[in-house]
């Protein structure tokens, strides 16, 4: 088999994986957009246990339930959303939507792209894949829960303590804020702080496969605090340095464990590379 016939193949196989994972995240996205779950208790064994049934309902449906939960537990009750433009409200169901979907084909995710990696790694590289694999999901999804349950209601509330300081309020006597403001902000924020959770688990993998050692995650702290700082600049949607702070500052503790970490690894194994990996930069 030529060069070009490798390619095609490799180009092939991509096609047929992410066409499987569309086909998973379109039926997810379709449902959460088209149906509505609705709650009931069921009696099993004389003990009442919550339960939800799918209804068709293109307005009121899975997308709108969880913005409503989201409004109720984020925003400080004297907040009043507004619908700025024509189709904010279709957009709103649609990010929500987009959301939801990726975090729930996750685990297909994951899978299908580790399938199509597995056969090129070396044995060292499959072993590290599979022992950090749980703990990467678990860390992105503790990351984003603490983001939409505590981290994004506590920087909506600082935020808008400034707004009251300043009297900028509505005639109804409350701030206000768009609806796609809102969902945007809560959506990125909270999901930059699962994105930041999988620092340590990027650091540890990348000394246990020997290219860079762990020193080195020392010896260049004063970088990775600049990075952090950048990083949360780059994700926070406001232009408030306390958003950037609030990313950058756990970034920043989440960087010396995994370095931490990294170091404890190295240091069982006598601070030499895994076999087969590349030499390490110091």
């Amino acid at each position: 088999m030529g060069d070009l016939d490798r390619i095609l193949a490799v180009l092939q196989e991509v096609r047929r994986r992410a066409v499987r994972i569309g086909i998973v995240l379109a039926a997810i996205f379709g449902f959460v957009l088209f149906f509505e779950l609705i709650p009931v208790r069921l009696d099993v064994l004389g003990v009442s246990v919550p339960f939800a049934y799918p209804w068709p309902n293109p307005f009121y449906n899975v997308t709108a339930q969880l913005f409503r939960a989201m409004r109720a537990w984020m925003l400080p009750a004297n907040v009043t959303l507004l619908n700025v433009g024509v189709g904010d409200s279709v957009f709103v169901q649609m990010e929500i939507g987009i959301l939801v979907a990726i975090i729930l084909g996750m685990p297909w995710i994951v899978h299908e792209a580790g399938a199509f990696l597995v056969p090129a790694l070396r044995r060292n590289e499959r072993a590290l894949l599979r022992s950090i694999g749980i703990p990467a999901s678990v860390l992105f999804a503790i990351g984003t829960a603490v983001g939409l349950v505590w981290i994004t209601p506590f920087t909506f509330m600082l935020l808008f303590r400034y707004v009251d300081a300043m009297g900028l309020t509505a005639l109804g006597g409350g701030p206000t804020l768009g609806v796609q403001a809102f969902v945007t902000f809560a959506l990125l924020y909270s999901l930059a702080f699962g994105v930041v959770c999988e620092l340590p688990v990027f650091i540890y993998a990348l000394t246990r496969l020997g290219l860079v050692k762990a020193s080195a995650w020392r010896k260049h702290w004063r970088g990775a605090v600049i990075g952090a700082l950048i990083f949360g600049m780059l994700v926070t949607p406001d232009n408030s340095g306390i958003t950037m702070l609030i990313i950058a500052t756990p970034m920043i503790g989440l960087y010396f464990g995994g370095a931490y970490f990294a170091g404890r690894w190295e240091t069982q194994r006598g601070g030499s590379p895994p076999p087969g990996a590349a030499a390490g930069a110091g």
